[in-house]
């Protein structure tokens, strides 16, 4: 799906394309995630670093992609580097290096101690945020520091939840995209496979994790979803959250 001149969300994936950096972007990777969750007694198969590469493979097999930009929360664990971890970060930096990508990092909170591992790894590491050309990239647990033409955050996961017939929640991951201050603000959803998101039709605005979004409209914002191998606009966020409600009420009743 073509957003503008310069921005192309990758389609049926929760990734953007920059097409005047030649760069791709992501957010909320949470590598060792599997194994973060072993330890809390859930066993789930090793699936999350398989669908990241293959979904990036897919995506730069038809453009030209010099840099992989990992919008915050590349590994799972806020107080280490786990054994698990360290495994999967390598893998993934050794594949972006195999297919001649350079790797910037904007740090997310889960990216406590990532730096120790940023010359043997052979990437990029910035605080929070970073400015390539006209665009600010940040993680969003934080405001940013700056504005751009376009600013790109992750950390919300967002998702839009759809009731079926029977009543059911189904969540779909999006992207949100609208105005902030002058310029164009894109949410990244998660590309954790195992992330189901926040559903921001659904969920108070009081209760979304970024402060930017809980301040700045996310009903205007146009919610993006990903679905069955297809990108599609669902409209904006206040009358998805208006449809959700009925649906509710009408369950209820």
């Amino acid at each position: 799906m073509i957003l503008n001149d310069e921005v192309e969300l990758v389609e049926g994936e929760p990734i953007a394309y920059i097409r005047p950096l030649k760069a791709l972007v992501m957010a909320d990777l949470h590598l060792g995630y599997e194994a973060a969750m072993a330890k809390r007694g859930m066993l789930l198969p090793h699936a999350n670093l398989k669908s990241i590469l293959s979904s990036i493979e897919n995506a730069s097999s038809v453009r030209e992609v010099t840099t992989l930009i990992v919008n915050g929360d590349i590994k799972n664990d806020f107080s280490t580097v786990g054994q698990a971890e360290s495994n999967e970060l390598y893998d993934f930096c050794s594949r972006a290096n195999a297919l001649g990508m350079g790797l910037v990092l904007i740090k997310g909170n889960h990216d406590n101690f990532i730096e120790r591992y940023r010359e043997a790894f052979r990437f990029e590491v910035h605080r929070q945020e970073a400015r390539i050309g006209d665009f600010l990239f940040f993680h969003g647990e934080e405001m940013p520091g700056s504005l751009g033409k376009l600013m790109v955050m992750g950390h919300e996961h967002p998702a839009i939840g759809i009731y079926d017939a029977a009543g059911r929640l189904e969540k779909l991951k999006c992207f949100l995209y609208g105005r902030y201050k002058g310029g164009n603000l894109l949410v990244l959803p998660a590309m954790n496979y195992f992330s189901s998101g926040t559903a921001v039709n659904i969920e108070p605005k009081g209760s979304l994790l970024s402060p930017l979004l809980r301040n700045a409209g996310v009903e205007s914002m146009e919610a993006i979803a990903l679905g069955y191998g297809s990108t599609l606009a669902f409209g904006k966020v206040r009358e998805l959250r208006r449809i959700a409600a009925a649906r509710h009420a009408g369950r209820r009743g």
